[in-house]
């Protein structure tokens, strides 16, 4: 009997091994899982942020320049039903790990973590279960972690969903998007457009223009130049994205930024503000270097190519500024 019971310890402490060592590399993974690629390091970091008045929720039409889908924003202040105005007081919400998530955010990331190091230094997730230390309070541990983590995604998903914002929005927000009309002109620069609110030339060349000095003041980490090309809420994402990369003692360094060919998406007014959504195909040179030697740490020397939705947004008295990036699926 003694031999049986030296046997069961021997395989308990090798499944508890084993077990740590999948918490340690979960532990390890999981900030990776969730960062950005580094592929996407411009400004905007590959998010989808800002704000588009009261379609911030509505999809931009697709454009010749991008037929496909555009991903929601997972980072803005903008309220379901509320327009611009209400932005600027309200806080930045992101995913369920990501900064901004809230107390769901903050318990299920805790549930977590105290699952992981609680396997990992022999604890448990509820100390152990009341000291039982086999391989089967170990996977009930792990599936009360995963359980947790999906209902709060379940959860926070359908919270988010467009439908939800559509059934939240407010009925005086205004219009909906509208068709955008188009002659099909194509290669560089815009094509045409016959949107509610009149886009001239000028204003092209200023979404162009704003394409290049936004990239630029990024790459040299000028705040101050930002903030007179951007809202205040992209500039709020660009500090938080700055920051994270002195962080990492990293800078990003986007150049060569030309545009190879933009359209509108649709145009609209609210109240006194102008809004104007652009589809923007564009090249760049896109590497992270480290901040002390120079070193190429990410990205590449070779010119890339990025499409992307641009919102701009102009009121009474002063020129066009970013209001919002999204990312193209």
């Amino acid at each position: 009997m003694p031999g049986i019971w030296e046997t069961h310890m021997t395989f308990s402490q090798r499944s508890r091994s084993v077990f740590k060592a999948i918490a340690v590399v979960l532990a390890l993974a999981l900030p990776t899982a969730l960062a950005i690629s580094s592929a996407d390091a411009r400004a905007g970091g590959g998010f989808s942020s800002g704000s588009r008045g009261s379609r911030t929720y509505s999809a931009p039409p697709s454009t010749t320049t991008a037929p496909g889908s555009t991903s929601q924003f997972n980072r803005t202040y903008t309220q379901p039903g509320a327009g611009m105005n209400s932005a600027a007081t309200s806080p930045a919400r992101g995913g369920l790990f990501g900064r901004g998530g809230g107390f769901l955010g903050g318990l299920a990331a805790g549930f977590l973590g105290a699952g992981l190091l609680g396997m990992l230094f022999g604890g448990g997730l509820f100390g152990g279960l009341g000291g039982l230390s086999s391989i089967l309070g170990l996977i009930i541990q792990i599936a009360l972690v995963v359980l947790v983590v999906r209902l709060a995604m379940s959860w926070w998903q359908r919270r988010h969903s467009p439908q939800a914002a559509y059934a939240n929005a407010d009925a005086g927000a205004g219009p909906g998007p509208q068709p955008n009309y188009r002659s099909g002109l194509g290669g560089l620069g815009f094509g045409a457009n016959n949107a509610p609110l009149e886009i001239k030339p000028d204003d092209y060349e200023a979404f162009e223009r704003l394409l290049g000095e936004v990239q630029a003041a990024w790459s040299n980490e000028d705040v101050a130049k930002l903030h007179t090309l951007a809202t205040p809420e992209m500039v709020s994402y660009f500090e938080q994205d700055l920051a994270q990369n002195r962080a990492r003692n990293v800078v990003n360094k986007v150049t060569n930024v030309k545009l190879s060919q933009g359209d509108l998406a649709e145009a609209w007014r609210e109240g006194e503000t102008d809004y104007a959504t652009v589809a923007l195909r564009f090249a760049l040179t896109d590497k992270t270097v480290d901040r002390n030697t120079g070193a190429v740490v990410a990205g590449s020397e070779q010119p890339g190519e990025a499409t992307e939705i641009w919102t701009f947004a102009r009121r009474p008295g002063t020129g066009w500024e970013l209001s919002a990036i999204q990312q193209t699926n």
